[in-house]
């Protein structure tokens, strides 16, 4: 076997310095390829973490937000349950950056440096695994024939001595038997003398390699180390790739340091705090208790006007709480409700646009032949009517009154108007039995819609 196969050979425990040991040293240049790879399948496998986790917050969110928007909650605290969903949304977009930051910029970073690091060779392997072996192999090889020729003296030597102390051994025995002739001891005498010649001999040899290796050492380390200073500072490279690569995690997966994070939490935490019962239990007394409007019964004098047919809603039996059961969707998540200074504030916008207000209300929404159409509207949804002068019916009309909404209404039927709370319209008929008024709104359109969901402004 060839002094290179010695040193190429398995590296067995023990020193950095015996043949092959070296070999540890440059499986690490293998294994430093391997580590980025498994780093990267490391924090890929946590971003696909982040973005599940993501993507169940999503789920969670949308699934309550239908269930809270169709419950029975209501006002203030309705808004503190969205708002647990809203930062649920803000958190899923937080971790699918946190997945973007990992699965992309990161492990692309990786990348590029492990391709820079260890250049693949066309017969496989690494042209850094090929540099270290060979340096190695160069600084060990002429230290490893040293060594076996110590080895070779070593055994000589020790050989010798065995077969010296067999001859001696020999000899003793053959003095102490009177059966044997003097020409035989001679012999062995002899023989004794020649093994003992022999050996100091190997010894001699064993001694002047020993020297040999001793004084090749200084160089044979100095030439290892200088090596090993290569690998070295290459692994020194990589741990520091490493640490710095460990940071920018840290710094994604951190956060405890994102201000949008807080934020989130933050906001959540002041619209918990804006809950207000007695607002709630109020929203509630004037929309669905004892703050409802009633048209209580009077007595009533027979004229014309009772035998006015029947108009759908009366067939249909609808109250007006019964509208607003289904129709109104609370503002804001609750009453309306303005500081003083927003008051002044809308107040001043409506001044200046009240001439522009007025004339957009005085229009006819649709003009045919001169005439206000009013095809949207069938005999039995007309509001109050009289006899006039020529005993023709004709509606009962007060003089436009502005009026603002209190509440969100969304109209159930076709002759029923739409509007957001805060949004202004014309009162062109008084309140009817079923609390119901006719109105119209900046566009045009008139309506019906539910006196208890206005007031009149200025009041």
């Amino acid at each position: 076997m060839s002094s290179e196969d010695d040193a190429g050979g398995e590296a067995p425990e023990g020193s950095f310095w015996e043949a092959g040991n070296y070999r540890r040293t440059v499986k690490r240049v293998d294994d430093g390829y391997r580590l980025c790879n498994d780093l990267i399948s490391c924090f890929q496998e946590r971003a696909k973490i982040e973005k599940n986790y993501a993507q169940q917050l999503t789920e969670w969110s949308r699934k309550w937000r239908t269930n809270v928007e169709k419950g029975p909650q209501y006002g203030t605290l309705e808004k503190a349950w969205h708002a647990f969903l809203t930062a649920a949304d803000k958190l899923s977009e937080i971790h699918l950056a946190v997945r973007n930051h990992l699965a992309g910029e990161d492990s692309d970073k990786i990348k590029a440096w492990q391709k820079e690091a260890y250049h693949k060779q066309m017969i496989g392997g690494f042209k850094e695994t090929k540099e270290a072996e060979d340096g190695f192999r160069k600084a060990q090889k002429p230290w490893v024939k040293k060594m076996k020729d110590v080895e070779t003296s070593k055994k000589n030597y020790h050989a010798a001595r065995k077969e010296e102390k067999t001859a001696h051994t020999r000899e003793t025995h053959a003095k102490a038997e009177s059966s044997v002739s003097q020409e035989q001891l001679r012999k062995l005498q002899e023989r004794v003398e020649k093994c003992t010649q022999e050996a100091e001999k190997c010894k001699d040899q064993y001694e002047k390699m020993l020297e040999e290796v001793n004084r090749y050492n200084p160089r044979y380390m100095e030439d290892m180390e200088q090596v090993f200073e290569g690998c070295q500072e290459a692994e020194r490279k990589r741990l520091c790739f490493f640490k710095e690569m460990f940071l920018n995690l840290h710094q994604h997966l951190n956060l405890s340091t994102s201000e949008s994070f807080h934020a989130l939490y933050r906001d959540l935490y002041q619209v918990i705090m804006a809950a207000d019962n007695q607002e709630d239990l109020k929203w509630w007394r004037n929309t669905h208790g004892p703050g409802m409007a009633m048209k209580w019964p009077q007595f009533e004098e027979w004229s014309l006007e009772t035998q006015r047919p029947i108009t759908k809603k009366e067939k249909s039996g609808k109250m007006a709480d019964d509208v607003t059961l289904t129709s109104i969707l609370p503002a804001r998540d609750g009453v309306v409700l303005q500081t003083p200074l927003q008051t002044r504030q809308r107040f001043s916008y409506q001044e200046e646009q009240n001439s522009l207000f007025y004339d957009s209300l005085r229009a006819p929404a649709h003009v045919n032949g001169g005439k206000e159409d009013i095809s949207e509207w069938s005999d039995e949804d007309t509001p109050k009517k009289c006899l006039d002068a020529n005993g023709h019916e004709e509606d009962i009309k007060v003089p436009g009154v502005r009026v603002r909404a209190l509440y969100d209404y969304t109209g159930q039927e076709a002759d029923e108007l739409s509007f957001k709370a805060g949004q202004e319209l014309m009162k062109i008929s008084e309140e009817d039995e079923q609390g119901w008024c006719k109105g119209r709104l900046l566009t045009g359109q008139v309506g019906l819609y539910p006196a208890n969901y206005v007031e009149k402004v200025g009041s």
